[in-house]
C-alpha cells in the first residue's frame, strides 16, 4: 500500500514539472503591460520605453506601457500587486518603492510579499550639492559651518517624507547638526530653491544637476556612493565621514507575487541580455542609470535592506507620510 501511495506522489510530481517549464517556454502568447507608477517623462517612464521596443523585438509581443501616477507611486504599484500572477503585468519603479512602506503605516499592499523582483535594471549615487556660494568645498567643512551657524541652514527635499527627507535626516542625526526641510513638489524646484539660496544643501541625482554643476550654480560636496565614483572620482564620498552610509537612486522591475519562476526567468534573462547591450547600456546611462543586471534576488535583497534602513530612520525622527 504504501509503494502505491510512493510511486503516485512521484507521478504527480513528473506530470508537474513539464507543466512548470511549459510557462517560461510558452510565454508571453499575449501582450506584456508595463505599469508606470509616475507621469509620463519621468526617470521611469523613459527607462520603460527605452526597453520598450527591444522587448517587443526578443519576445515577438506587444509591450504596453502604462502611466498609472498618484500616492508617490503607490497607486500603480498596487494595481501590480494585485495583477493575475502570471508576468503580464510588471512594474517599473525606483526607490520611492522602498521608502513609501516606511513612512506610510497603511500601505494597500505588502512590498516584500506581494510583489516579486524580476531585475535591477541600474542604480547610481546621489550627489550631496550646496549653492555655490556657500564657503565650502567638503562634507566636513559644511558640518562644521552648520554647527557654527545651528538652525540656520535649510536642505530642499522633492517632497515631505521623500527620500531625500529621510537621508537628511539621517546625515543631520549623525553629524549632530540642526537643518530645517524645505519640501517642494518635485526635484526639479528643490534644485531651483538651491541655486536661488532658498535652501543651501539638496540631494539630487546627477542627471538632474548637471546642468547646474556645468553653470557653477551648485557645487558637489559629496556622493552617496559606498565607494567613490567613476563619473566623480576626486568627489569624497559621504561614507569617508560617516562610514555605513549610502545614498542611492535605482531603478528596478517587478511582478506579481505568485509569478511563475520559470516565468520570471524568461524575464529576467531578457532584460538582463538588453540592458547590458552596449547602445542600450549608454543610453541608459544618459538617463543617469549605471546599467546593474544580474539576478531577481538582487534586487529583492536591495529592497529588503532599504526597507529596514528607511524604516529605522522614519522611525528615529518621527517622520510620516500620514
Amino acid at each position: 500500500m504504501v509503494w502505491r501511495i510512493w510511486a503516485a506522489l512521484v507521478l504527480a510530481a513528473a506530470a508537474l514539472a513539464p507543466a512548470s517549464a511549459a510557462h517560461g517556454e510558452t510565454f508571453p502568447s499575449r501582450p506584456i503591460h508595463i505599469v508606470v507608477p509616475q507621469v509620463p517623462g519621468g526617470a521611469n517612464d523613459i527607462v520603460a520605453r527605452l526597453l520598450q521596443p527591444h522587448l517587443q523585438a526578443a519576445f515577438g509581443q506587444p509591450i504596453v506601457v502604462e502611466n498609472r501616477s498618484g500616492a508617490s507611486g503607490v497607486l500603480g504599484s498596487d494595481a501590480v500587486a494585485k495583477a493575475y500572477p502570471d508576468g503580464y503585468t510588471l512594474g517599473i519603479t525606483f526607490a520611492t518603492f522602498t521608502v513609501n512602506p516606511a513612512v506610510n503605516d497603511h500601505m494597500p499592499f505588502d512590498t516584500e510579499h506581494d510583489l516579486a523582483p524580476v531585475i535591477l535594471v541600474g542604480k547610481n549615487p546621489l550627489l550631496f550639492l550646496v549653492n555655490a556660494k556657500m564657503p565650502v568645498r567638503t562634507l566636513p567643512e559644511f558640518i562644521a559651518l552648520a554647527k557654527a551657524n545651528p538652525g540656520k541652514f535649510n536642505y530642499a527635499t522633492p517632497g515631505s517624507a521623500s527620500q531625500a527627507h529621510l537621508l537628511m535626516a539621517d546625515l543631520c542625526r549623525r553629524a549632530g547638526i540642526a537643518m530645517q526641510n524645505l519640501p517642494y513638489r518635485g526635484g526639479a524646484p528643490a534644485i531651483l530653491a538651491t541655486v536661488s539660496g532658498e535652501a543651501q544643501l539638496a540631494v539630487i541625482s546627477p542627471l538632474a544637476s548637471n546642468a547646474q554643476i556645468a553653470a557653477g550654480t551648485l557645487r558637489p560636496i559629496a556622493t552617496g556612493s559606498a565607494t567613490r565614483d567613476a563619473q566623480f572620482p576626486d568627489l569624497p564620498t559621504v561614507a569617508e565621514t560617516f562610514p555605513g552610509f549610502e545614498a542611492l537612486a535605482w531603478v528596478g522591475i517587478f511582478t506579481t507575487a505568485g509569478t511563475p519562476r520559470p516565468v520570471i526567468d524568461r524575464l529576467n534573462a531578457t532584460m538582463d541580455r538588453i540592458i547590458r547591450e552596449p547602445d542600450m547600456a549608454a543610453k541608459l546611462n544618459q538617463q543617469g542609470v549605471t546599467v546593474s543586471g544580474g539576478p531577481p534576488e538582487a534586487l529583492g535583497t536591495l529592497i529588503s535592506s532599504e526597507i529596514r534602513r528607511y524604516t529605522a530612520i522614519a522611525r528615529q525622527n518621527h517622520i510620516t507620510a500620514e
